[in-house]
């Protein structure tokens, strides 16, 4: 038996509900690694990115079938605990994206949601960061574009 992490938002993939702490699960079919059984991954971050939700739940695993490096499936698992990760997870975004604030030029707003987290402000930062993001492309789109008719019309005048 491991422990391992699944994600999940209010039900199961399947449409069933989400099993109480401690009850197990039982897949009775053919067990194939991203079709059929019970999924999980060792790590949280691993499966994050399967996550069709924010509810992230530690979990006990026997009869695992089949392996990768970033998620597992198995005949049985179990809830050992469960947490809405949501803060967390907006929280994870915001400082990944503060990691690379450096990298551009971000509005006020943005550079204040990202290290407040207040969601007074959020929509204003979102649509400040579509802006200054479409601007930016923009400004490159005519840079590359005056470029090529530029070297197009090189020596007709």
């Amino acid at each position: 038996m491991i422990r391992a992490w699944h994600f999940t938002g209010d039900k199961l993939r399947d449409g069933s509900p989400i099993p109480r702490v401690g009850e197990w699960l039982e897949y009775p079919g053919k067990i194939v690694i991203c079709e059929s059984g019970l999924h999980a991954s060792r790590d949280p971050f691993d499966a994050l990115q399967y996550a069709p939700g924010p509810m992230l739940h530690l979990v006990e695993c026997e009869g695992i079938v089949t392996e990768q490096d970033d998620k597992l499936v198995c005949r049985r698992r179990r809830i050992i605990a469960s947490n809405d990760a949501t803060e967390g997870l907006r929280y994870f975004a915001r400082m990944q994206a503060l990691s690379v604030i450096h990298l551009w030029d971000a509005p006020d707003v943005v550079i204040d949601y990202l290290m407040t987290g207040d969601e007074s402000i959020r929509s204003a930062a979102r649509s400040a960061a579509w802006s200054a993001a479409r601007s930016a492309a923009r400004a490159a789109a005519r840079q590359q574009f005056n470029a090529l008719v530029n070297e197009a019309f090189e020596g007709e005048s």
